[in-house]
């Protein structure tokens, strides 16, 4: 029962980390826009939130990999 409670606390640790990348990426891209940032500057922002989202997917299998067991004994 812990470790299930450990597994979800896992998922939604993960699930606020993708949300939050999500809504900081809209923040600043609609900011940027809005105060006329260049080209470069976005896309270092694009960047930043493809990290960001790269870490979650790396957790996201993390969590996949201690959730399905150990199969070989």
């Amino acid at each position: 029962m812990a470790q299930n409670d450990a597994h979800d606390k896992r998922g939604r640790r993960i699930a606020l980390v993708i949300a939050g990348v999500a809504v900081s990426w809209l923040i600043v891209t609609t900011a940027g826009a809005a105060m006329g940032w260049g080209p470069r500057a976005l896309a270092f922002f694009d960047l930043a939130a493809l990290a960001g989202f790269g870490v979650a997917l790396w957790m996201v299998y993390g969590l996949w990999r201690d959730s399905r067991g150990d199969g070989n004994g």
